[in-house]
């Protein structure tokens, strides 16, 4: 029951996304648009619930999965990236060294946290 609950908070906040992008008409995914929603409001309560680490935890050992079908989406309009590939491949070159600069930055965060609160730091 703890994870359907957890789950619960994590449509309403897919749900918030697609009625801010619908009624803004914004060229984002709902989904996308939910998660910065939810992180903000995390980051306002300082903390996570009991039920959203338990659905989140489930949803990432799944990831794959997932993302599988946007990547599968990519090859039906292959053709609208004709004349575009530098572009792409730059995209996803600086996209890919932003997101693991990030995760450092974060986990290097996390871990000095964590080392304060246990005393050790």
């Amino acid at each position: 029951m703890v994870i359907l609950r957890g789950f619960l908070v994590l449509v309403v906040f897919f749900l918030l996304g697609e009625a801010v992008r619908v009624l803004a008409g914004l060229p984002i995914s709902g989904g996308v648009l939910g998660m910065v929603m939810a992180t903000l409001t995390l980051m306002v309560r300082g903390r996570v619930s009991n039920e959203l680490a338990a659905a989140s935890q489930g949803l990432i050992s799944v990831l794959v999965l997932l993302i599988t079908p946007g990547v599968v989406g990519v090859f039906f309009i292959v053709d609208q990236f004709a004349g575009h590939w530098a572009t792409v491949v730059v995209a996803l070159v600086i996209g890919t060294l932003l997101s693991v600069l990030t995760t450092l930055l974060l986990m290097k965060k996390v871990a000095g946290q964590s080392e304060e609160g246990n005393g050790h730091g």
